[in-house]
């Protein structure tokens, strides 16, 4: 789907006489300068160096960790066998969203994923909201799988040595501990493995993907072992409501096939390797959620699975009789969840660096080491904040309020496509979404319908957290965006 013409001379330059309220919320930065000022940074300059390959074992290793270790199990008892509808549902609205990611990369291939196409096509306000939104799906997550990391851990260490952390030491307030020490570990680890470059990075993740993805695969093969059709007898017993808040839930499961798009400004050839990499990554973690959780439900009946933590490692213990094979599964999962920890870290980064650039928040996120080619304050910064956060906030709170806020991040990317392909028609793009402006609607409308199926209380921190933003975005951001002191000049 090639789309090629010579793109027009930008209208979008910012308006003169200095930001007004109501204009300067408007003004846009163009795609032209999006796109020049890739890799600079304070100081330094990130370095391309990652292929398609990598790339797509970014945007896997973001996504394909907790949703199905730990999150699968939560959510079995929401909606019975027809679970695996739920993921199909999440899903495809994944997918909608995921075209449209693919065909804004392809075109603005820069790090700050979705807040820098709405800065390019909905204006600076709408795309401060999006940012926001992606510091929660990034930062926020980061700290909601660190926390399932540990529960993994703790499987391990009872099946090699036969001790356990204490829950005082591996849980955070509320769930029966003080603080949970793995998940902070688990975060500062990856923030080693950042500030040692990005290609470094991405050689560790492509091992760990490897490993998760084998270990995946090793469940299903022993699962069916022990799979009974009867499980599926009653395949909707909590109905379409059951089916549509699980899907709700499990939407966490699909969050960071966007990552890919945060390496835009460290990719050899983003134009065609980011759109690749987006749909491949989907296609791969998709078809293992809907094969693990057909295999989970057939190997235990569904209303066993309420409780459960360490949930793939329980069924393969179950269906061997042996503690070999969960144990196994185990330290998989451990390094598996520490990949997804790695690449969304890295996501959030990268996502900070380009706000920061752009003068919406302070210049210490830019900073950028001329030795790593990687911005060493900002991983520091966001690492040791995540790090508290999964040491102190349950899991289940967590993982909801990822949710929203990439559901929300999401939406406005299905609708930048439609208002760039208005405004901007001759632009060459290397992906066009197809079906015209059939999918990216599909997307907005389906990004919509899950966010409603949320519960009351996640709705409720949402309004918090974007009320927190607005303050903001009025007490900094507003006036110091570089838009906005170029008009004052």
């Amino acid at each position: 789907m090639l789309d090629h013409g010579a793109a027009p001379p930008s209208t979008d330059a910012p308006a003169a006489g200095g930001p007004r309220p109501g204009r300067g919320l408007m003004r846009r930065k163009p795609v032209e300068a999006l796109v020049a000022e890739g890799g600079q940074g304070e100081g330094g300059s990130l370095k391309r160096s990652l292929g398609m390959w990598q790339l797509t074992m970014i945007s896997i290793g973001a996504t394909l960790g907790t949703g199905i270790f730990i999150v699968l199990g939560e959510n079995i008892p929401k909606a019975g066998p027809a679970i695996t509808l739920s993921f199909v549902i999440a899903g495809l609205t994944a997918l909608f969203s995921a075209l449209s990611y693919a065909e804004l990369a392809g075109t603005i291939p820069v790090a700050g994923s979705s807040y820098s196409y709405a800065y390019a096509t909905l204006g600076e306000f709408i795309a401060w909201i999006c940012g926001w939104c992606l510091i929660i799906e990034y930062g926020v997550s980061v700290s909601a799988v660190a926390v399932g990391w540990g529960q993994y851990l703790n499987e391990l260490l009872d099946g090699t040595i036969g001790v356990t952390l204490p829950d005082a030491l591996s849980a955070p307030p509320g769930a029966g501990g003080y603080f949970n020490l793995p998940a902070l570990i688990v975060v500062l680890l990856a923030m080693v493995f950042l500030l040692g470059g990005a290609r470094e990075s991405a050689r560790a993740n492509t091992i760990m993907v490897g490993v998760k993805i084998a270990a995946l695969v090793l469940f299903c093969v022993i699962g069916f072992m022990g799979f009974k059709s009867g499980n599926y007898s009653d395949f909707m017993p909590l109905g379409t409501a059951g089916v549509s808040g699980a899907a709700s839930s499990l939407f966490f499961s699909y969050i960071g096939f966007d990552a890919a798009s945060t390496a835009g400004e460290e990719a050899k050839n983003p134009k065609r390797d980011l759109p690749r990499a987006i749909m491949l990554s989907l296609v791969i973690v998709t078809a293992l959620y809907v094969l693990v959780a057909v295999v989970a439900v057939g190997a235990r009946p569904w209303k066993q699975f309420e409780g459960s933590e360490a949930v793939l490692s329980d069924i393969m213990k179950d269906v061997t009789g042996q503690s070999f094979w969960a144990t196994l599964l185990a330290a998989c999962a451990v390094i598996a969840i520490a990949s997804v920890v790695l690449t969304v870290l890295y996501g959030q980064t990268r996502i900070l660096f380009a706000m920061s650039r752009d003068g919406l928040v302070p210049k210490v996120f830019a900073k950028v080491s001329p030795r790593t080619g990687t911005p060493v304050a900002n991983t520091v910064i966001v690492s040791v904040f995540c790090g508290v956060l999964a040491a102190a906030v349950p899991l289940g709170e967590l993982a909801n309020a990822t949710s929203i806020g990439t559901l929300f991040a999401f939406a406005l990317v299905n609708v930048a496509v439609v208002v760039l392909r208005c405004t901007r028609r001759d632009m060459p793009r290397t992906f066009r979404v197809p079906l015209g402006w059939v999918i990216p609607i599909l997307g907005f409308l389906s990004c919509g319908y899950l966010m409603w199926n949320l519960p009351g209380v996640t709705w409720k921190y949402f309004g918090y957290w974007m009320a927190a933003g607005l303050v903001i975005y009025f007490g900094y951001g507003y006036r110091r965006s570089r838009l906005a002191t170029a008009s004052q000049k």
